[in-house]
Formats: C-alpha cells, sequence, structure tokens
C-alpha cells in the first residue's frame, strides 16, 4: 500500500494511482501547449483558481460532487475568467498579466468563501480542492468488463479524450492562431473564437481534474510539461508528444517519490500530487540545463563557430 517501501508492495492501488496521474497530467498537458505558445501561461493559472467559485456553487445548487452542474458553473466560471481579463485589459488599459492577477486573485478568493460556506452541507473537503487527494482515488471505483476502475480515470480520461479529438480536429486552426492571430482572422478563423475555445478546454479539464490532484497542483501539468517540451524541440507535433510522455514520467517518478523518499528520513509517505509537481519542475531543470540546442550546459559545451557559447540561442519554434 501506498507509504510503505517501494518495490515489495507495489499493488495494483499503487498502479491506479500513477495512471489516475498520468492521465490527468496528458490530458492538462495538451491544452497546456497552445497556453505556452500563446504566451498565456498565466491564463491557465487564472482559470485554475478561478473555477473555484464555479465548482462551490455547483456544491450549493445540487449538493453532488458529481453533477453537470458543478462541470457546468467550472465551465463558466472559467469562461468568465477569460472575458474579464479581456475586458480589463481593453477598457482599463492594464497590462493582461496584471489583469489576470486581478481577475483570478479576486473569483479565487470568492470561491474559497464559497466553498467553506459549501463545506458545511456537502461532504466536502476544502483541501481537496487544493491539492487534491490522488491516493483516494482507487476507493472510488466502477466495474468496467469486469475491472474496477477509478471514477477520477474515468472522468479525467472522457476529458482527455475530448481535448485530442478537438486538437485533431482544429489543429491547423489551433496552431496558425498560435502563432499569428492576425493571420487567422484573415484566413477566416476567429482568433477570439479559438481563444475562448481552448479557454473552455482549459476549465473543463481543470475541474475534472481537480480531485484527483487539486485547483493549485493542476497548474503544473498545464505548463510545466510543455514548458519543458519548448526546450526540446522547435515543432508543435513533437511538442505535444514530449509534454505528454514528461507528464505521464512526473507520474510515475512523483508516486515512486512519494513513496520512497519519506521513507529515507524516517517518514511514511507524502503527498503524491506534490511529488507529481516537484518531479516536472526537476525534469524542467534537467530540459533547461541538457536540452540538445537551447540547454544551458550544452551551450557552454558546444557554442558555434565564432559564437559566445553563453550568448547562443535556441532556434524558434516553428509550426
Amino acid at each position: 500500500m501506498v507509504g510503505q517501501a517501494f518495490p515489495m508492495t507495489w499493488t495494483s492501488f499503487d498502479t491506479w494511482i500513477v495512471v489516475t496521474g498520468a492521465v490527468t497530467a496528458v490530458a492538462c498537458a495538451l491544452p497546456g501547449c497552445f497556453l505556452v505558445l500563446r504566451k498565456m501561461s498565466m491564463m491557465g493559472d487564472a482559470i485554475s483558481h478561478a473555477v473555484v467559485p464555479g465548482i462551490a456553487v455547483g456544491f450549493l445548487l445540487s449538493g453532488s460532487r458529481t453533477s453537470a452542474a458543478l462541470f457546468a458553473g467550472a465551465v463558466v466560471s472559467g469562461i468568465v475568467t477569460a472575458v474579464f481579463t479581456q475586458w480589463v485589459t481593453r477598457f482599463g488599459r492594464v497590462d493582461r498579466g496584471a489583469a489576470m492577477g486581478i481577475v483570478f486573485t479576486t473569483l479565487f478568493a470568492i470561491g474559497l468563501i464559497l466553498i467553506v460556506r459549501a463545506a458545511d452541507h456537502v461532504d466536502l473537503d476544502p483541501g481537496c480542492v487544493l491539492y487534491g487527494a490522488m491516493e483516494l482515488a482507487p476507493l472510488d471505483t466502477t466495474k468496467i468488463l469486469g475491472i474496477d476502475v477509478p471514477r477520477a480515470v474515468l472522468s479525467i480520461g472522457g476529458v482527455l479524450l475530448v481535448n485530442l479529438l478537438v486538437i485533431c480536429a482544429l489543429f491547423k486552426e489551433l496552431r496558425i492562431s498560435a502563432f499569428d492571430s492576425s493571420l487567422s482572422d484573415t484566413l477566416g478563423f476567429s482568433s477570439n473564437l479559438l481563444h475562448y475555445l481552448l479557454m473552455t478546454l482549459v476549465a473543463v479539464t481543470t475541474v475534472a481534474a481537480f480531485e484527483a490532484v487539486g485547483s493549485i497542483i493542476v497548474i503544473a501539468m498545464l505548463i510545466v510539461p510543455p514548458a519543458t517540451a519548448l526546450l526540446l524541440t522547435q515543432r508543435l507535433v513533437p511538442m505535444l508528444v514530449i509534454a505528454s510522455v514528461v507528464g505521464i514520467l512526473a507520474a510515475i517518478l512523483g508516486h515512486l517519490s512519494a513513496i520512497t523518499v519519506p521513507t529515507w528520513f524516517g517518514f511514511d509517505s507524502t503527498s503524491t500530487s506534490g511529488m507529481m509537481a516537484t518531479a516536472t519542475g526537476l525534469l524542467f531543470a534537467l530540459a533547461w540545463l541538457f536540452a540538445p540546442h537551447g540547454g544551458l550546459v550544452t551551450r557552454r559545451l558546444r557554442p558555434g563557430p565564432g559564437e559566445d557559447a553563453a550568448q547562443r540561442e535556441p532556434e524558434p519554434l516553428v509550426g
């Protein structure tokens, strides 16, 4: 079970924890790639926090953690965050980063107040909203073809499938809009419509993932794997693949670390979600140091002809 020494006590319980984390990470990494390319990483952070009031309202209205009202409230909150950010930026003449900070901190604070209120009426732990309960995911299962599958895997797996279908169906449009919104509008692909579609995907992914990894940790899955992939490739399709692989590796390494590293210091275990986020940071650090084209160490060891290694920059990403 979780918290004991690996590998002697590795069970299907641990396997499902890793599967839950891996599916969550990939579902987050795919739309996260487009956030990174659009230079809107903070928008992922904003939405992952700002969906909290929508989640709370869904709880208060339905009294259930698995209702359609929860997803609808979260999606509306995500879209409202994107719209309000645009309005504050355009009409308030405020920098986009500042506008995102204003909107998401306000909505997040309102959401926390509502979550505390909802906790009095619904079986809801406010801490679960913040840092998740991945270790408990395998306890809530449903039978699929005779196999007990965690409901969290089914819900986030469904979102992953939707993300894949949308990206595959609109790959050309999303790619053009990510690199040049003006060109997208000129070609007849509304950049605003694509922007809000992406925000909707992020909002739905966030609310599907929040119970497993928490609203705070989900930002690591949205941004760090894509940022890591961007250091390793200058092509969009490989970036999507590498970001997904990094997310899967983070899930595996995160859980292994959660059940082994604390034992070195006399403790039982620690949060798998937290160790997943830590693992993504370590993988990013390795890519930053040793990426073939732009890694810090690589640039110093292999400078180009007549070029100072410390000033060498990686080639820009192309579609």
